[in-house]
């Protein structure tokens, strides 16, 4: 086909890949998102035009993924080469091509006054061909070190830093709690957003790399840390931020009101085979469903509801609604502060912004309405509008507030360590304790964050608790 390489963005439009219709997706809970085909994927990298300075490598992406490069492989038809660039900076561009929110592409430099290259997608699709080829498969490590270093956590911190070390010649072991290896990427992230298969298929990677996973232990209560370390020669923490952020009105002690967390875990273990207890499913089928924080995980909640037949679901935020556009003091290549709407909201979801909940109101002991008021935000802050008070009908109600540093961490408490992990980046310790031979990284160092972030941390671990295991 002709390419439009010296051309690119001024010739051709930016192209989403196909969604599912709605009505039909709503029916299962398979992915959403289809592919384009090989030649649509290399025109929408043509759009990719060597801006100078690529500003979705050095500012938006966590990870550096290289853009630019990847993309010019592909246009060239070079997709083994794409992958290889991939994968020089992204141990994982198959689960980031789904679930990222795709920084690079709010800092692409089309977004000035064009729509931005299709990073993202093209990412998963890459990925998806090296799959499909056969050529991502597992390395062989020529050199062992002898050196073993425990891992806790199986997120994607966890995953990422488990990789790196195996590959560097050391004998890795993966502690996880759960009993199954993912962490949130598992139990976390609807299986319409990202398939469980998908993680499956890398875990059989990293198996056969000889990393060794070790299901259903808990550091602290099944095995100390004094154990840790006295049978490894590191150990490293990347256990992610579990502690959800509650909302301490009257009425939180009624039945029916659950952490997303809850309903997110529990249905993906529904979908993985597992039976749940009659008394402990958390049915939203003909029920109100409200949805208590504006995010991502909020969003999921919605989603999933709507696929497990909710009569109704609102999502309330207590921020105001964002803009349309970027404002003047959110300017290019920061992250744009506008109005992001997800699949799930386009399912069949409200959403309310500027909203404060104030009580929970029940009978027989299980919530049946929220009382509300709505807020006036200025640059002090916001205040309740008077006389704004109003009653929102709910049957089930799901708490999305985000997470919030454990500050009595019990892993830090079990390796007797100075200061949570949450306080080592202030220390300026590079993910290294103050007990040597441990380290940390991920969600339980920098809070709540992204799925890139937490790859590009674990990645970072690894290559200093390399550095200390050969000093």
């Amino acid at each position: 086909m002709a390419r439009n390489r010296h051309t690119g963005f001024m010739t051709v439009d930016r192209r989403e890949p196909p969604c599912r219709e709605k009505d039909q997706r709503i029916g299962d809970f398979q992915g959403i998102e289809g592919m384009l085909s090989k030649d649509e994927l290399a025109r929408q990298s043509e759009r990719c035009m060597d801006c100078g300075v690529p500003y979705c490598h050095a500012f938006g992406c966590p990870l550096g993924n290289r853009m630019p490069d990847y993309h010019d492989e592909l246009c060239g038809g070079n997709w083994k080469a794409a992958l290889e660039i991939l994968h020089e900076t992204n141990n994982f561009p198959e689960f980031t091509g789904r679930v990222c929110p795709a920084l690079c592409e709010a800092s692409c430099t089309l977004s000035v006054g064009y729509e931005p290259v299709l990073c993202r997608h093209i990412e998963m699709q890459i990925a998806e061909r090296g799959w499909q080829e056969g050529w991502i498969k597992p390395q062989e490590i020529p050199w062992k070190s002898g050196k073993r270093t425990a891992v806790i956590g199986s997120g994607p911190a966890g995953l990422a830093a488990a990789q790196e070390l195996v590959r560097c010649g050391h004998q890795v072991t993966v502690f996880e709690q759960s009993d199954r290896i993912g962490g949130i990427l598992r139990y976390g992230i609807p299986s319409y957003k990202l398939e469980k298969w998908v993680i499956d298929r890398r875990l059989e990677q990293l198996q056969a790399e000889g990393i060794i996973f070790e299901t259903e232990v808990t550091v602290g209560s099944d095995i100390s840390a004094r154990y840790l370390r006295k049978h490894f020669d590191a150990v490293l923490i990347a256990a992610g931020a579990s502690r959800p952020r509650d909302l301490e009105v009257p009425g939180r002690e009624l039945k029916g009101i659950h952490t997303a967390m809850e309903f997110l875990t529990q249905q993906a273990r529904l979908l993985s085979g597992d039976r749940v207890p009659p008394e402990e499913y958390i049915d939203p089928k003909g029920k109100q469903v409200v949805i208590i924080g504006g995010g991502d995980t909020g969003s999921d909640c919605a989603g999933t509801s709507i696929r497990r037949g909710a009569e109704t679901v609102t999502q309330i935020e207590l921020l105001g609604k964002p803009p349309e556009m970027r404002r003047e003091e959110n300017p290019w290549p920061e992250w744009p502060n506008t109005l992001r709407t997800s699949t799930s909201h386009e399912e069949g979801c409200t959403r309310l912004w500027s909203v404060l909940t104030k009580q929970f109101y029940g009978t027989e002991g299980r919530v049946r309405k929220i009382g509300c008021a709505k807020l006036n935000w200025d640059k002090s802050g916001f205040s309740e509008i008077p006389g704004s008070d109003f009653l929102l009908d709910a049957d089930l109600v799901f708490l999305s507030m985000g997470f919030i540093p454990d500050e009595n961490d019990p892993l830090a408490d079990s390796f007797s360590l100075e200061t949570s992990p949450q306080g080592w980046i202030a220390a300026g310790r590079d993910y290294a304790s103050s007990e040597p031979g441990v380290f940390a990284a991920g969600d339980i160092v920098t809070g709540p964050s992204l799925i890139v972030r937490a790859i590009h941390h674990g990645r970072n671990a690894a290559a200093h608790i390399h550095r200390y295991l050969l000093s």
